[in-house]
């Protein structure tokens, strides 16, 4: 009896599993297409990344950069070139910023 289950079981799991994909539909090329940035935005949100990259090599990103990296990457993807610049420029200023406080002197606490 416990094999006859099993059998069916399996069987009704195999037939689901070939029905999953029915549904699915071709994805047209003008959905499968990323939405287009300005280059301006474009050059401002690869500065940004490879700012950030340097910054978490030097142990110096700010959280604050790392958002704003994800906003700008985030507002690529949908091809809004005015959000990808702001965030991008914002992400590159806390990453210097970030990157200067590495030349402040270390505080001294106590004797």
């Amino acid at each position: 009896m416990s094999k006859v289950l099993l059998a069916l079981t399996s069987a009704a799991l195999l037939a689901l599993s070939g029905c999953a994909d029915m549904g699915a539909k071709p994805a047209d090329k003008a959905a499968a297409a990323k939405p287009a940035i300005s280059a301006e935005a474009q050059a401002a949100l690869t500065a940004a990344q490879a700012d950030v990259k340097a910054a978490k090599a030097k142990n110096a990103l700010w959280t604050t950069a790392e958002d704003a990296l994800k906003a700008a990457e985030a507002a690529a993807a949908t091809g809004d070139s005015a959000t990808v610049l702001k965030q991008a420029k914002h992400a590159s200023d806390h990453v210097h910023k970030g990157m200067a406080q590495l030349n402040y002197p270390m505080l001294k606490v106590g004797d």
